[in-house]
Formats: C-alpha cells, structure tokens, sequence
C-alpha cells in the first residue's frame, strides 16, 4: 500500500482515484466550506481548511502528493493573471510541501490553457520547479471522454516522479484501452426522475441537417435563445460537453439534452456518473452546490488510469482495491483484495 496527500480537495475525485488502486490518504485540505462538507460526508474525513496555514510539521510523510491545484487564474474565462494572481500563487504552497515532505511522486491536474499561458512560460516554469527539486517531470492534455465517461472534458495533467526511486520512465495512457463505448444516453436517469431540469421555452429551436448518429464527441442539434454558452442543444448518442463550475444560459453548468423528445440540463445524478464518480457517492442535496461541486471536480477514470503509470515509475508497490457498498444503507467500505 502506498500513502498519499490530497490537497485542494473538492470532492476528492483524486481520492477515489488513488484508493481504488491501493492508495491510503493520510491528509487532505480544502478551503471551500460545501465541498469541503461532502467530501467529509463521503469519507469520514473532515480536510484541513487554507494550505497557506498548514505547517509542514501537520502533514504526515508521504509517497505520493496530489492535487488539483486552482485554475482560476489560468482559465480562458478568466483574466489569465497566472502567478499574479493571488490564487495563482497555491502552486508555490505546493512546492513548500514537495520541498519538505519529498514524496516519491507528485501527480497534479489543472485546465489545458495552462499549457498556454504566458506563450507557455507558465508550464515552464512549473515543471522548472519540481526539477530543481530532483523530479523528472511529463506533462499532457488528456481527454476524459478517451477513458470511458461520455465527457469532452480536456484537462492537464503533471506528473513528477523523484530521479532517485524512478524505476522506469513514466509515460501518460492514451485511454483507458477499453472498447467499451459509452455515450449520453448510458449514464441518463429518466424525465420523470429529473423533471426541475426540463426546460420548456418558445425560442427552442432544432437543426434538422444534423445527424445524430453515434459519436464520441459532443453533437450539437439545436440552440435556446440565440445559442450562446449554456443555451445549446446536445444529441444524447454522443458526448456531453464539458461540466463546468460556473456559466450562465438556461442550460448553464451542464448543456442541454435532447432525452425522449424533452429538452433539460443534466440531473446530478448524472453528472456524477459523467465524471467517473461511483453510485455511492453522496451528493450535495443543493443542485446549485452540486453541479460547482462536479465542475471543478476530476474525471476519476483519467486519475485512475494515470495513477497506476505514476506508481509503477516510482516503484511503488500496490494493491488493487474494491469498492463494495451494503445496497440497504449505501455505506462505503474499502476492502483490499489480496
């Protein structure tokens, strides 16, 4: 069994990624009170809150640090200040711990314009950091819907691993290599079950040109209003677009989604299973906290499959885990399989 730390937490998508290959989290932090709340809910932990209050000496040693640290002030919806900004400077917090924990492996996530900011100076001078402190470094833009949930959901993601316990180089997976094919319409609930998500307006308007045959990326079919971001219409034979935490439009955070003849955002619920999370997981009971909760959250499936390169490059021995749930009471118990 390997040990890990999951800072800037949300809901613990890195969490549930990690422990599903053996991990065991021995701290966690996250400084959002509500998502902080759901992710004690699901794992009888409660995160330490602001990093930049937490002194090395509270965080136990560890092989493997992780995080999704936040993409704010990289994000094309933002100003893109990077470092500047102040939320931009979490990242220096994470080379304060990786400084005086020296983990085996740091594994860290965030959005693709990252790659771009600054012409690229932004990702260069990460990956400048955890070299001088003796990490070799990868970095690629994967996509969820490659690693088997119907999401185009396009994220970068860092992996560091400590030259001297390398064992072998690390390379990123390309997908999850299952032939599996999932769309929309595998991971829907009924109308009935999601009623306060149909949305019922004069201004709908579908483009009959548009084929909705099977596909593995989002198919736009028709608009709301004049069609602008949270106001199109998705075929549900391929993938939805990107959840995000924030946006506007009558279909704002999810999309919207042509299901049985009815036009709706998707229910929480089903975003749950569009980023990989599993059936037991708790959800925030306020839909609006629930689909923030789900934007800035990560894909479990691309963690998973990323994560078990990261502990075969570091040498790291694991143990595959099982998730099991009692189906009366929904509770959440971790057995490893010997």
């Amino acid at each position: 069994m390997f040990t890990f730390i999951d800072l800037f937490a949300g809901i613990g998508g890195f969490r549930i990624g990690l422990e599903q290959l053996g991990g065991q989290c021995v701290f966690s932090s996250e400084i959002d009170k509500h998502a902080a709340a759901t992710y004690e809910r699901n794992f009888g932990e409660k995160p330490a809150g602001d990093i930049t209050r937490i002194h090395p000496d509270e965080v136990p040693r560890h092989d493997v640090l992780c995080g999704g640290f936040p993409c704010q002030p990289f994000s094309v919806s933002g100003k893109q200040r990077g470092f500047e900004d102040a939320r931009g400077t979490l990242f220096f917090e994470v080379m304060r711990l990786v400084t005086a924990k020296r983990p085996r492996a740091v594994f860290l996530e965030n959005v693709a314009n990252y790659a771009r900011h600054q012409n690229g100076d932004t990702l260069k001078r990460t990956v400048a950091m955890l070299e001088s402190e003796g990490y070799r470094v990868s970095h690629a833009i994967l996509n969820a819907s490659n690693f088997g949930v119907p999401q185009a959901r396009r994220r970068l993601y860092i992996v560091g691993v400590r030259s001297d316990v390398e064992s072998q180089a690390f390379e990123f997976p390309e997908s999850s290599n299952s032939d599996k094919k999932v769309a929309i319409k595998d991971i829907l609930i009924s109308n009935a079950e999601a009623c306060e998500q149909i949305i019922d307006r004069i201004d709908i308007r579908f483009d009959d040109t548009k084929t909705q045959s099977a596909t593995s990326r989002p198919l736009q079919i028709g608009t709301i209003n004049k069609g602008g971001q949270g106001e199109r219409i998705y075929s549900i034979e391929g993938h939805g677009i990107t959840l995000s935490a924030h946006g506007g439009g009558a279909a704002a955070k999810t999309g919207a989604y042509l299901v049985d003849g009815v036009v709706r955002r998707l229910h929480p619920i089903e975003c749950r299973r569009m980023m990989g999370f599993p059936e037991w997981f708790s959800i925030d009971s306020r839909r609006g906290q629930a689909y923030k909760q789900f934007g800035n959250a990560v894909a479990v499936p691309v963690i998973e499959a990323i994560g078990k390169r990261m502990l075969e490059s570091a040498d790291l021995a694991w143990k595959q885990a099982e998730w099991k749930f009692d189906d009366s009471s929904k509770a959440r118990n971790l057995e490893t399989a010997s």
